[in-house]
């Protein structure tokens, strides 16, 4: 009997003990992974002083020419075809590799440039990598091939929490320290729309930028490709190296043919891509000048130094501005000390981002929509994209001859916690061709009132969200009140 009590006792004193360091592990992860990130931290005199909205303009055409492009199968095709056309080095940074077939065509193009001795770079997110399951066998590729390199940037450690945060959006490919792209875009089959996907489509934007002088040391490209080494050599990103078994090695033997036959048939079938050339002054717009902005490679929370440049930017301008963000979550911190709406006074500002139906972000809408009455009331125009398809684009208009376009979300997340990088192009006829791009978007889209409903427009309907989204989305905007510092 005493030795039951006893038995009794001492499980109840375990059961005790772990519940004990349950609880502290979660408040460790807690406190460390979401409250340390509440305070923001504030931008640098030493950055301010060195920084200047004048920099971004020039009276002269400079080396750099651009190419915009919005149809999601021509951005999945210009990748492919500036891979193909590499001849000494491949850099490459991406949040994340998503599902489809669309990924193996990509590996297969990098593939095929390493057999040629292209040096290929790649640095992926940590967490968000995508090369799991079915293309866990592609790390297996790069380690076994001599001229590929792959890099994790931040990769899991759970005794790190705060490292959660420290994410790597970039999206981007710098081709012979001569041609980039760069966009929102990540690689998957929703991006790039291929024939074969059925499912809803993530529209976004790129820019092909090319130094059409390559010696003018000028160019946005070296600036883009001295970026990419600093991020690329950190201590944060991590070498995907180690000695593989006998079966990783047969996986990725097989995987390599398999991609190399797809990017082989692929070529196949597109002969007219892939094997004529292309006249890229032919295509392309002059640009006066090109910057390339950025996010500080540091862990907790950043100093937001494309936020700055961006509000900076906006606050220059002389007749209007217009936004184009998947996610718009306006909070205190990004606000306060950035924009002063006296500086806006006479401005058409207007918004472009997604409605409760297309928006694929439950956590990010719901954030939206707690600013979105004030939003209104300053006197912002706000277009609602009506699709089941979504925007994923990230751009900026200011007047009718500069714009940004790249990674950067209007949100607490790529403010302070991502890495993240932007073009900047003072060129009018980037503007030009970013309008017609942007129209497509907004006949498909509605103008929401003072009153906060949509005003009627007869070539577009309001697409009706689910009772399960639109309560899911309310039901979370009570909890982002607490929490939209992570947004």
């Amino acid at each position: 009997m005493l030795n039951n009590i006893s038995k009794i006792k001492t499980n109840i004193t375990k059961a005790s003990i772990i519940k004990t360091i349950l609880l502290l592990l979660f408040l460790y992860v807690f406190i460390m992974g979401v409250l340390i990130f509440i305070k923001p931290k504030k931008i640098s005199n030493e950055y301010i002083k060195s920084s200047s909205t004048s920099s971004y303009y020039s009276d002269d055409i400079g080396p750099d020419r651009g190419i915009l492009i919005d149809d999601p199968l021509e951005s999945g095709m210009a990748r492919l075809k500036i891979i193909d056309n590499a001849k000494e080095t491949l850099d490459i940074a991406y949040f994340s590799i998503d599902s489809g077939e669309s990924p193996n065509l990509f590996f297969g193009a990098l593939i095929d440039a390493a057999d040629r001795g292209v040096k290929v770079n790649l640095l992926l997110d940590g967490l968000f990598h995508g090369l799991k399951g079915e293309f866990k066998p592609i790390i297996y590729a790069f380690i076994n091939h001599p001229n590929m390199t792959l890099k994790f940037y931040e990769p899991f450690n759970p005794l790190m929490p705060w490292t959660l945060n420290n994410r790597m959006h970039d999206k981007y490919i710098i081709a012979d320290n001569n041609i980039a792209i760069i966009g929102g875009r990540n690689i998957g089959d929703k991006y790039f729309a291929p024939e074969w996907h059925t499912k809803s489509i993530t529209n976004d934007r790129d820019i092909i930028i090319f130094n059409s002088k390559p010696d003018d040391l000028s160019s946005v490209i070296f600036q883009m490709t001295d970026y990419f080494n600093n991020i690329w050599e950190h201590k944060f990103s991590k070498t995907v190296d180690y000695k593989l078994s006998k079966t990783k090695q047969q996986r990725a033997t097989k995987k390599t043919q398999e991609l190399k036959e797809k990017s082989m048939n692929l070529k196949q079938a597109n002969k007219n891509l892939f094997e004529k050339p292309i006249d890229l002054m032919e295509i392309s717009f002059p640009t006066n000048k090109v910057s390339f902005i950025c996010n500080p490679i540091e862990r907790f929370s950043k100093e937001p130094w494309c936020w700055y440049e961006i509000t900076q930017l906006m606050m220059s301008a002389k007749n209007s501005i217009f936004v184009q963000s998947p996610y718009v979550v306006p909070n205190r911190q990004m606000t306060k000390g950035f924009i002063n709406p006296s500086d806006f006074e006479g401005i058409d500002v207007a918004i472009l981002t997604n409605s409760i139906a297309s928006s694929p972000n439950f956590p990010a809408y719901s954030g939206y929509l707690n600013h979105k009455k004030a939003i209104i009331k300053s006197g912002v125009n706000v277009f609602e994209f009506q699709s089941q398809d979504s925007l994923h684009t990230k751009s900026f208009i200011i007047d009718d001859n500069l714009l940004a376009i790249g990674s950067f979300n209007s949100d607490p997340r790529s403010t302070y916690l991502s890495t993240e990088s932007m073009i900047v192009v003072h060129s009018s006829e980037a503007v030009k061709k970013i309008e017609e791009g942007i129209m497509d978007y907004i006949d498909q889209s509605l103008l929401v009132s003072k009153d906060y409903t949509y005003l009627e427009n007869s070539s577009v309907d309001a697409i009706p969200a689910s009772f399960t989204k639109r309560f899911t989305i309310k039901l979370l905007s009570f909890i982002a009140i607490f929490f939209e510092y992570m947004l």
